[in-house]
């Protein structure tokens, strides 16, 4: 990770860790960058979305100056999602694509994610190199007289995804009553469309975005609220996304919550049923429950564990050729029709199941006994000095080897925050919480708090 670029894209406070003349420094390179590449009579083109936080449009704004102003024309998806520019990017010739979000944090954060032509995340060698510009002395090129760029309206991109996605669709959804938390930001405009688009009876929450609402008490990181409108509309299913809609997770019949575990289940073993796990393997995170293991060595499935971040998970499914992969969070990639993590198209997938296998989500999510889950983050000086700590290494050792075969404990730094995460999983909430306050208390005591 560099110094502004993290696991997910330069992610910050709008206007303290993210400012407009970063964000005019990063489009006057990437124009620059690109530009000096694309041949004498043609014209660098990058496409940008947002999502709807109210700092998004400055920052819009700024990264349009910078890209014009180094001779490239900026493409305006205007209000859409990450895996809609990534589509875009990656379909329509586009040498990058920038999506304007803080993905799942509160409204006052915002953030850039860069996204290469195949549109998948920005390789390090371009992010190491945006980086260094924006710390540096030095200017590139102004563009001038006719080689100065132009913006130019693509909301027609955008509904070319929104009839990508329809397109995908295996069967019509007519008498599921359905429900969308579209968390008040990007998916706000698309989802219901596609879903009304095919068949559904679809009931809306939180798509009255008002710039400062995205993601508060609702979205998937606050599924308390859809899994309350599932029961109390009676609905078959909920999909709730978070801001920038590369993320699904699912509330049952019941009321119970399906994460992206859960999700990886269900997809997985359907998948393995009609022919399409390629290589019989699920790529999962470190983060994902053992439970999901342990449910996936009941079906002869195999399935490989890699940091935490999508970007991990799409690099190890594109070398493999691995088909599903994703996060408990729900981040869920299918490497067949995406790139990278997409709400909607997950929860195309998964009514594909609920439809075709004529069971109740509920049902389908039934063989997994998730094993409770404890996770503690402490906000320290020095993440990398914590984990190697000989004292935390051997009370984290201490702890693996009571939990043996029932259990399991990590330790990571965030990829975004100063912060070490302290996760266990064990037979009950009550050990769980035993071992991580045990784990905790020795970071804390060894001075390592902020």
């Amino acid at each position: 990770m560099g110094k502004y670029f993290g696991t997910d894209g330069f992610r910050g406070e709008a206007n303290i860790g993210l400012t407009v003349e970063h964000a005019f420094k990063v489009g006057r390179f990437l124009g620059w960058y690109y530009g000096k590449n694309a041949g004498e009579n043609k014209k660098c083109k990058i496409v940008i979305g947002k999502d709807t936080r109210r700092s998004s449009y400055m920052f819009e704004y700024a990264l349009c100056a910078g890209l014009t102003a180094s001779g490239a024309d900026a493409y305006l998806l205007h209000v859409t999602t990450t895996p809609s520019v990534s589509y875009v990017t990656r379909t329509e010739d586009f040498d990058c694509g920038i999506m304007i979000s803080a993905s799942h944090n509160p409204y006052y954060d915002n953030g850039i994610k860069l996204i290469n032509t195949n549109g998948e995340k920005m390789d390090e060698t371009t992010i190491e190199k945006v980086e260094e510009y924006i710390d540096s002395q030095n200017d590139v090129p102004y563009a001038l007289k006719e080689k100065i760029g132009r913006t130019v309206d693509y909301s027609a991109g955008r509904n070319r995804y929104i009839g990508y996605l329809i397109s995908l669709a295996l069967c019509s959804y007519k008498d599921m009553k359905v429900g969308l938390d579209c968390a008040n930001g990007s998916s706000w405009m698309i989802a219901k469309s596609v879903f009304d688009a095919l068949g559904a009876k679809t009931y809306v929450i939180s798509a009255e975005p008002d710039g400062t609402n995205i993601n508060m008490n609702c979205g998937s990181t606050h599924i308390e609220s859809l899994q309350k409108f599932v029961k109390e509309n009676n609905l078959d299913v909920g999909f709730a996304f978070d801001g920038d809609a590369d993320r699904c997770i699912a509330v049952d019949e019941k009321g119970n919550v399906i994460n992206g575990d859960l999700i990886l289940y269900i997809c997985g073993t359907y998948m393995k049923k009609i022919g399409k796990l390629e290589n019989n393997t699920v790529v999962t995170t470190v983060m994902s429950n053992l439970g999901l293991y342990k449910a996936f060595d009941s079906e002869d499935i195999r399935y490989e564990k890699t940091n935490v971040g999508d970007k991990y998970v799409y690099e190890n499914m594109s070398k493999n050729g691995h088909r599903i992969g994703g996060e408990q969070s729900g981040h869920i990639i299918f490497s067949n029709y995406a790139t990278t993590g997409d709400g909607i198209l997950t929860a195309i997938k998964l009514m594909e199941v609920i439809i075709e296998k004529k069971l109740p989500l509920s049902k389908l999510a039934e063989p997994v006994h998730i094993f409770p889950q404890v996770l503690k983050n402490i906000k320290v000086i020095d993440k990398k000095a914590a984990q190697e700590d000989g004292e935390v290494k051997k009370a984290v050792g201490e702890v693996a080897e009571r939990l043996g075969d029932n259990g399991r404990i990590l330790v990571r730094e965030s990829g975004t925050e100063p912060l070490v995460r302290v996760m266990v999983e064990a037979q009950s909430d009550e050990l769980c919480a035993q071992y991580v306050d045990y784990v905790c208390d020795v970071i804390r005591n060894r001075g390592y708090e902020a």
